[in-house]
């Protein structure tokens, strides 16, 4: 099967499983992810939003949009990396997603990763963050590269803020501007 087949059979097994029927039940679609199965680089949200549930596909609305921005300053676009959040229905009202459902959601995302095996794992915001980095604090290593071991995996995670986040607090789009452009070094030193 192709890296493409296999992330489909995810969402199936979702689906089949019956993850998180509340959420699934209000939700216009499940949103899987979006970009390239080969990607260096996997981007990881928190839960889709109201752009997202209606069109399927994750980061569509503002955030996506300053997303984009962002990948186009350090020479990239939505095709060369991929794209997901680690609960996969849009919850209620955009409520935060609970840790059960995060919970619910975190062995499928494990199983992206593994398909995918990206050099970078960017979590953006601190909702993607805590499973990598669990007693961290976003204000305290946002921009800081972490090789981190869960399990079998051994990952290289690069904790961000969301970008809804300088939306909402314009003083942190520097902020994220100056920690995305260290994402072309981080991968020149993997490499």
């Amino acid at each position: 099967m192709t890296k493409q087949q296999l992330l489909e059979q995810i969402k199936s097994d979702i689906e089949q499983q019956n993850i998180c029927p509340e959420l699934a039940e209000q939700a216009n679609n499940l949103v899987m992810g979006d970009g390239n199965p080969d990607a260096d680089i996997v981007f990881i949200g928190e839960a889709p939003g109201k752009n997202e549930d209606d069109q399927g596909l994750p980061f569509v609305g503002a955030a996506g949009k300053f997303l984009n921005e962002m990948l186009a300053t350090v020479d990239l676009v939505r095709s060369d990396i991929y794209i997901t959040n680690i609960v996969k229905y849009r919850p209620p009202n955009n409520r935060d997603p609970k840790p059960e459902e995060k919970r619910a959601f975190w062995p499928f995302l494990v199983r992206q990763l593994r398909i995918i095996e990206p050099k970078i794992i960017v979590t953006l915001g601190r909702h993607s963050m805590e499973y990598f980095l669990p007693d961290a604090k976003i204000s305290l290593v946002h921009g800081q590269p972490k090789r981190i071991t869960t399990g079998d995996d051994t990952w290289v995670v690069l904790p961000l803020y969301h970008p809804a986040a300088a939306l909402y607090n314009p003083g942190q789009r520097q902020t994220l501007l100056d920690d995305f452009s260290s994402i072309p070094s981080i991968l020149k030193q993997i490499n």
